[in-house]
């Protein structure tokens, strides 16, 4: 084991010349090494930085060393280090403690081999030493007055050691550097508190500021009182540009593309330019993509079909821009900008450039701007993605006296391209919505259906978030025997899968209404129809089948309301329940079996029948008017229930009542509504008779049919109803069940039904030439409109029915 150097006892601690340097943190590790210690022990930085500083010595600290590093006082020693080659080496040390904001210590050292005896005396060593120091380090003594400097502090400070010495820093303060020095000295002189600052100063001849960092550290005797102040610099302008560009491109992906609006996007981009490097920005977007189309991919054939987007300035009032937001901006051929745009490359120009003095030339009106707020520097960067154009932004000068440079336009380019990427999100948000609306429009009623049954009124309003279109539906569907359906549903999801998957459900609907299904059979056959699709989107993808539902899921209300009986069947899979008003203006929710979605399988629906007299309101809606952020569902519930029994409004102002008090501007939902008052046809719209299980019947059936059709005034519509009567009266004592019942309605039209107790259902048949029978249906399906066959839960009804006489 080697022994212990003894330190040298000196009062003034000055490293040797050309000293290696090496910065140690609170926790002993090595954090900084410079080339002449990589040079004195043979250690590269990336074998030593991390590691512990005890790693390289090769014999023991001195006592007195120890008792320093306890202290935190600064201290010089002869210490016995390893060489990267296995071989020690003796080197003197000096030391100087740092401290950090938070009071962290760390050390700096500064290394160099031991004097030999041909050297200088110890003072003359010291001082060569501390004047070649590699750092800018400056002793300061209580009052703040410069004791001693080395050559870099000099250099820093661009002034005389004569100058410098005795006096405070305050005292010949000619740049931001002297100003920002001399108040962290004032303050650790003040406070006893080290102080970490940064701060920026033009270099004369250059463009752009330096930084520095300061570190000032309190300097004091064993005692504890403060004799002094020590304060190191070190220039950090690469580092600090480098930060402060990451930051920039950290606070594009914050700021822009807030939304899927590609205006607003433009409006982003200028707006954090301003904020942050330019005096003024205008963006300007092709005209189909401003407008929401789709662009032509390459190089438009129309340089001019530009539009401004958006102008920010940071005199507020954009008066530097020539064009307005939303105006046609008019860039020909030949133009800078145009160049830029074609060749897609971003470009830096100064005003009195020959190629931007040449454009302004060309351009009275944009030299005025120029001439007049003085802008001297340009910054032009297309706006593309994909090799597809969409705009181009252009950032000026002339507030800010440094021009535009490579690193401007590197930061110019890359908050572009975000921008860039978030328009052409936008712009194809804006097509496929624009699509998506145009599709779900096309599949709703494009007017209220004029129905005896009821009288209707109707809303969609898609979603005005970034969600996208939905899947919500109504539909308002004639059934036979004057009844009418009311449907309302939502599709999972949104978009043009969620509009297309609407338009199939909807089809579903009518195909199964016109089957005269009742309304629990209906949403399970309509339950089955979407497990179907899941299945067979799951084999179109290659998926395996799960055993939960799928990716396709609804909700879907079906109601069937009767105006003869005055009752509604209800039923409902999974969607928010109808709102009940009756005539004296009280609205209930009524009590209807909520039922699974669409999609899950394998779970019963159930109805109810619902009591309507005339004049009530039934409400269907979907889930988008009544879920709220700022509401719970029973808060909106209750604003539904009370919008509805608002005396006095008609149906059309009724549904802007709901809508009103119930959304927001831009809901995040589509939301669809629709209201229906109800009709009912009384004893001088309908007739019914019992019919006995008699052939001889048929004849009687028919003249009490005739009957009530002169009753009626409608003697034209005798022949052919007497035909009708005839044929389906006859099938159900031939091949129904009793009871029988004939009933004639009027209604828009000559309804004509036949019910019995039977489940045969009649069907159309070719009849022979010498077959007595057979052509009866083929009759009544040519003479009259539309007939069919209905099921109940006992027996079945067969109608025909045909269009009334037009008034003369």
């Amino acid at each position: 084991m080697d022994s212990e150097v003894s330190p040298h006892e000196n009062s003034g601690v000055t490293p040797a010349p050309g000293a290696g340097a090496l910065t140690i943190d609170a926790q002993g590790h090595v954090i900084g090494w410079s080339d002449r210690a990589e040079q004195l022990l043979g250690y590269a930085a990336g074998d030593v930085l991390g590691h512990r500083a005890l790693d390289l010595l090769a014999a023991t600290l001195p006592a007195a060393v120890r008792s320093s590093l306890t202290e935190r006082t600064e201290w010089s020693s002869a210490l016995v280090l390893r060489h990267r080659n296995g071989s020690r080496i003796g080197v003197h040390v000096c030391a100087f403690p740092q401290q950090e904001a938070d009071g962290a210590g760390g050390w700096i050292l500064f290394l160099g081999l031991l004097p030999t005896a041909s050297d200088v005396t110890d003072d003359a060593w010291s001082e060569r030493s501390f004047s070649q120091l590699p750092v800018a380090l400056i002793i300061h003594d209580a009052e703040a007055r410069v004791a001693r400097v080395n050559a870099e502090a000099l250099r820093l400070l661009e002034l005389r050691e004569d100058l410098v010495v005795g006096r405070r820093i305050d005292e010949f303060r000619t740049s931001t550097l002297h100003d920002g020095m001399a108040k962290a000295v004032a303050q650790v002189i003040r406070s006893g508190e080290p102080v970490q600052t940064e701060v920026s100063a033009h270099a004369i001849g250059e463009r752009h500021p330096r930084m520095w960092a300061l570190s000032i550290s309190p300097l004091t005797e064993p005692t504890g009182r403060l004799y002094g102040a020590s304060t190191t610099a070190r220039e950090i302008t690469e580092a600090a540009r480098a930060r402060w560009r990451l930051s920039v491109v950290n606070e594009a992906s914050l700021r822009i593309g807030t939304t899927l609006e590609a205006v607003r996007t433009a409006e982003e981009l200028a707006e954090l330019a301003v904020d942050r490097f330019a005096d003024f920005a205008a963006i300007d977007l092709l005209d189909p993509v401003y407008s929401g189309a789709e662009p032509k991919p390459g190089w438009p054939a129309d340089t001019t079909a530009m539009r401004r987007a958006a102008n920010r300035s940071v005199l507020g009032t954009c008066a530097e821009a020539v064009f307005q937001p939303g105006e046609l901006s008019v860039f020909p051929p030949g133009s800078p900008l145009a160049q830029a745009l074609a060749d897609g490359q971003a470009a830096r120009y100064d005003t009195d450039e020959p190629a931007a003095r040449d454009w302004l030339a060309s351009r009275p009106d944009l030299s005025s701007k120029v001439s007049s707020f003085g802008i001297h520097s340009v910054l032009l960067v297309p706006i593309r993605t994909r090799e597809t154009p969409l705009g181009f932004a252009m950032f000026a000068r002339h507030r800010t006296p440094e021009s535009f440079g490579d690193d401007d336009l590197l930061l110019a380019e890359e908050i572009t391209a975000r921008a860039a990427v978030c328009v052409d999100n936008a712009r194809r948000y804006a097509r496929e919505r624009k699509t998506s609306l145009a599709l779900q429009r096309s599949l709703l009623p494009q007017c209220a259906p004029r129905e005896a049954a009821v009288e209707v009124a109707s809303r969609y309003l898609p979603a005005g978030s970034e969600a996208g279109i939905g899947g919500d539906w109504f539909d308002v569907i004639r059934l036979s025997g004057a009844r009418v359906a009311l449907v309302v549903g939502d599709v999972v999801g949104h978009g043009i899968h969620a509009s297309a998957t609407m338009g199939r459900l909807r089809t579903a609907v009518r195909t199964l209404a016109d089957v005269d299904l009742p309304p629990d059979e209906l949403l399970t056959h309509l339950d089955d129809l979407v497990l179907h699709l899941d299945r067979a989107e799951d084999e179109a993808t290659g998926e395996m089948p799960s055993e939960f539902a799928g990716d396709i899921g609804a909700t879907c209300l079906y109601a069937v309301y009767d105006p003869v009986s005055r009752r509604c069947t209800v039923a409902r899979a999974g969607h928010p329940p109808p709102v009940l008003v009756h005539p004296d203006g009280t609205a209930v929710f009524p009590d209807v079996p909520a039922g699974p979605p669409l999609g899950v399988g394998g779970l019963p629906f159930e109805s109810a029948v619902l009591d309507m007299p005339e004049g009530s309101l039934l409400a269907l809606y979907t889930d988008g008017l009544v879920e709220a952020a700022d509401r719970d569902i029973e808060a909106n519930s209750e604003l539904l229930r009370r919008a509805l029994t608002a005396p006095g409004q008609s149906l059309e102002h009724m549904c802007d009542t709901v809508l009103g008090r119930l959304l927001p501007s831009r809901p995040v939902d589509d939301v669809a509504l629709l209201i229906a008052r109800t009709r009912a046809l009384d004893a001088h719209h309908v007739a019914t008779w019992d019919v006995r299980r008699d052939p001889a019947e048929v004849a009687d059936a028919r003249g009490q049919a005739v009957e009530q059709l002169v009753a009626w005034g409608l003697e034209e519509c005798a022949f052919v109803t007497e035909l009708v009567v005839s044929e389906l009266v006859t099938n159900a004592i031939r091949y129904g069940e009793d009871p029988i019942r004939l009933r004639l309605i009027r209604d828009r039209s000559l309804i004509c039904e036949v019910a019995d107790a039977g489940n045969t259902s009649p069907h159309l048949r070719r009849a022979r030439t010498f077959d007595e029978g057979g052509r009866g249906l083929l009759l009544v399906a040519q003479l009259t409109d539309r007939w069919g066959t209905r099921h109940g839960t006992r027996g079945k009804t067969v109608w025909a029915e045909q269009s009334l006489p037009s008034p003369a």
